[in-house]
Formats: C-alpha cells, structure tokens, sequence
C-alpha cells in the first residue's frame, strides 16, 4: 500500500501468493478515503453503542415483567379491599339493627330514646394517588361511624343493665317476649285501624292478630295474676264477646296483656304467672276466620289509664318488618283513639 506520487489518492497493491497470476490494484481518493473512514468509525459506534445498550434492553424486559406482576397484585389487593369494605357495610347494618333493638328495649322500660353518640361522621376524601381512593374514603367513612354506632350500644348496654339490676319486679313484669313459640306462625293483623273482615267497615284493632295452628301453646309475656279466663258475656261487652276465650293478665302496676281467640284455657282467675308459663291453645273461637292469636298490651299512662300500645314492639325475640317506622310511630305518633275498654278492672298486683 503506497500513496501516489503527486496525486491525493491511495494506491493499494494486493500480491497473490501465486506469482502466475496478476497483481491487483486499488486507487482510492481522498474523498473514497473519508467516506470508509466514516463508514468505519459509524461501525465502530454503533458496535459500542449496542454494548452500552444492551444490559439496559435486558433490564427492561425484566422490569416489564415486575410492572406487570405488581399490575396483577394490585388488582388482587384491590378486590380483597372491595371485600372488606363490602364486610364493614354489613357490620354497619347489623349495627344499625342492634340500635333499633337498644332503642326498643328504652321504649320498652320508658326509658328515654337512645341518642346517637357525637355528630354526622365528615366525609373522608379520596386518595387521587390510588384508583381505589373512593373505595378507601368509604370505607374510613363506614369504619368512623361503626365506631360510633359500637360506643354507643356500649354504652346504652351499661344503661340497661343498671336499670334492669335496680328496677327487677319492673323487668319480670314488662312484657317482652313472643307469647307463641317456634317459626310456625304469621302475622295476619297489625296494630291500628283497619277495615273489619266481617262488617267491611273501618275499626279499631287495638292489638295483633298472630295465625298459627290449633292447639299451638300460648304463653305468659311477663309475671302477673290472671284476672279473667273464659269468655266476656255478650251482655257486658260485644266487642269483648267477639275475642271468644280470652286470657287477661295483670303484669304489675304497669301493664294488662290479653290473649283471645283461644282453644283451650290452662288457668284460672287469680292465678299468679311467669314470664313463659303456658295460658291457653291457639284457636278460632268467638269471631275468627281462622286460627289465630289476638295480642294485646294495655299500659298505664300518666293519667292512670291502660291504653293499647303496638304489642309487636314488645315483643323482642323476634324481628318485625318496617321495626324503624314502628319505632318513630310509638314515640311520636297520636295514643290509639276509639279503644274498647278493658272489660274487668285494671290496678295494682297483689
């Protein structure tokens, strides 16, 4: 390889190792020059360039794989999040139904309502960093309230029980359980007024009709002395007479409870009772048009008298539906007007 003399070009002379054939000859100018020299050097670059880059292509096939292995675990995380939220939703209701029991129970006794503790619980805002921010802000919310809603049954718990520990002959004598057992039976009549099924005409039912089969057990809603057993003549009461075999309990100071329709009586007038003890069979006597158990609960109010309240409200070991409306119904609602009245004396247990 040689320049040549005078020129700008290159001579390039390739000797074969056969000196019979022809050597060959390259002439390459200054321009042909730059260019491979360019040509090489863009080679050599890009050799580097692809080892540079090479560790980082494998690198980031790797880290494709974690992005999408986190993908997959926060999607996972994500409906395990929904999950609990969705947990904390049904333990708010159940705790919104054992508030509705608590405040059954202070209506009950005459205790004041129960108060919810502290104000509304403030809205949690969403997290705008997480696409599960509103699922989150919900569930603090539910989290904050359940809170509250828990320290206040606590509390109104530790309120029962101090009055029930202080008041006993009031606790055994408030009637509060369901005068028939087991799941077979219906209610077939509210407390209220309501059209007559046998004159068409709108009256006043002054407790609740109970359907279940002949001969099922009645039993005693509270203590007390039976006051009447057997059937009201027609001469002193028509309406009373309608109720067919009635039971009659005086339950202390506070409260008279009546059980008619029935087949069979199991007691007799001044017999002392508990709570549970057996009164009489489910039946259709008097008018009924099928079996059934009329409930009544008179309480005595300020004035001394024994008025009709919705028995279904003391009746606690059993759920009831629209349990909230009757609720604010006792508590606010007008007394029951146009009531028959009781058709032996009510007072003081002896």
């Amino acid at each position: 390889m040689r320049a040549a003399a005078g020129s700008q070009s290159l001579e390039i002379q390739i000797h074969p190792g056969d000196i019979r054939k022809r050597v060959r000859y390259f002439f390459l100018s200054r321009r042909h020059l730059i260019l491979w020299s360019l040509v090489g050097l863009l080679y050599l670059a890009g050799v580097a360039l692809a080892a540079a880059v090479a560790p980082g292509v494998v690198g980031g096939l790797m880290s494709r794989r974690e992005y999408q292995g986190l993908i997959s675990e926060r999607r996972l995380q994500g409906e395990r999040l929904q999950a609990l939220v969705g947990r904390m939703d049904d333990l708010d209701r159940h705790a919104q139904a054992l508030w509705l029991r608590m405040d059954a129970i202070f209506l009950v006794y005459g205790l004041p309502p129960v108060r919810p503790r502290g104000g509304a619980h403030p809205v949690a805002a969403a997290d705008p960093r997480s696409i599960y921010g509103e699922t989150i802000a919900e569930g603090r919310r539910l989290q904050g309230r359940l809170r509250e809603r828990l320290q206040g049954l606590d509390a109104s718990v530790s309120e029962v029980s101090a009055f029930e520990s202080s008041h006993p002959e009031q606790v055994r004598t408030t009637p509060s359980i369901c005068p028939l057992r087991g799941r077979d039976l219906v209610l077939v009549g509210s407390f209220g007024r309501r059209r007559s099924p046998f004159t068409h005409e709108m009256e006043v039912h002054s407790g609740a009709d109970l359907a279940a089969p002949v001969g099922t057990p009645i039993h005693a809603t509270a203590d007390g002395v039976v006051t009447f057993a057997g059937q009201v003549p027609l001469g002193r009461s028509a309406l009373w007479y309608r109720y067919g075999n009635l039971v009659i309990v005086q339950n202390g100071d506070g409260f008279v409870t009546l059980f008619g329709h029935d087949d069979r009586i199991e007691v007799r007038a001044g017999q002392r009772v508990k709570r549970g003890d057996p009164l009489a069979t489910v039946g259709k006597t008097g008018w009924a048009t099928s079996p059934h158990l009329h409930y009544e609960i008179r309480r005595r109010d300020a004035g001394g008298d024994y008025r009709p309240v919705d028995p279904l409200i003391y009746i606690l070991d059993r759920h009831w539906p629209n349990e909230d409306r009757l609720l604010v119904e006792a508590r606010t609602g007008p007394p029951l007007q146009g009531f028959e009245p009781l058709p032996v004396p009510a007072g003081r247990q002896h």
